[in-house]
């Protein structure tokens, strides 16, 4: 499985400062396969409507030149449909209210670098994991930031983040309540960092990197916080298409056509 702080960041960072804004699209359909690989599961050419951001780089955004949708979930589903016979119809979808609409049955799954909890599962359900990221913190560029302890013996520092995702959680776990200011999105917390509101985010290696492409180097990566959250495509409950997409990430895995996108994408 791959986990996401060992890749480089020169290549995170010069993709995501190419792919950071543009209008939102609105979906895109990929022309369907006539058979399933030998040994999969085959889906009968059906279209699938995949629920995304489209502002969640390198998963997921559009080219500010021509509105083209693309990224890391476009790459790997169209893989996954070409393998169990399936058309994935991107649909851009907002973060908030992502869960409740998939378990009411507005779309069939959802991408967008998904972290797996227990609470989320309690709505959905997910797909076999097909990487691990883990929680960081970001900080100004001139910051001295030794250690995670050190950080967190000042009593004076602070830490903004996303509320309503696992980044706040992580956050709470490791400060004080009073020590914590969520943020309706990442946009409000990374100002608050930059006018000196907090003094630092709590976000996932994806989340963090984006941030830093965005505010073109006047952020940096402090100490890791943790590495254990399993991401994967969510479902409505019940789903039929888990056990297919299941099989065709366990057939990238196995390949090596998983790590080839991966590598497209999080590396130089």
């Amino acid at each position: 499985m791959t986990t996401l702080n060992t890749l480089k960041t020169v290549g995170w960072l010069a993709a995501l400062a190419a792919a950071c804004g543009g209008p939102a699209q609105q979906e895109t359909t990929t022309e369907p396969a006539t058979h399933a690989m030998a040994g999969l599961p085959d889906l009968a050419g059906r279209t699938v409507t995949v629920a995304v951001e489209n502002d969640y780089p390198p998963f997921n955004a559009v080219r500010e030149a021509n509105g083209e949708a693309y990224g890391w979930d476009y790459d790997v589903l169209a893989e996954i449909c070409r393998r169990v016979n399936c058309v994935p119809e991107f649909k851009t979808a907002p973060w908030e209210g992502i869960f409740e609409a998939l378990a009411a049955g507005q779309y069939d799954l959802a991408a967008n670098g998904i972290s797996v909890t227990p609470e989320r599962d309690q709505l959905v359900d997910f797909s076999a994991p097909y990487m691990t990221v883990g929680q960081v913190l970001v900080v100004p560029f001139a910051a001295t930031v030794d250690d995670l302890a050190s950080f967190q013996a000042d009593t004076e520092n602070s830490v903004g983040t996303q509320v309503g995702t696992t980044n706040e959680t992580a956050a709470r776990a490791n400060f004080p309540a009073e020590r914590v200011q969520t943020f309706p999105d990442f946009d409000a917390a990374t100002q608050a960092l930059l006018d000196g509101t907090v003094d630092a985010l709590v976000a996932d290696n994806v989340s963090a990197l984006r941030i830093i492409a965005k505010t073109g180097g006047r952020l940096k990566l402090g100490p890791q916080i943790s590495n254990d959250e399993p991401l994967a495509f969510a479902f409505p409950p019940g789903s039929a298409l888990v056990p297919a997409f299941d099989a065709a990430i366990t057939s990238m895995k196995q390949d090596g056509t998983l790590d080839a996108i991966d590598n497209r994408w999080f590396t130089p």
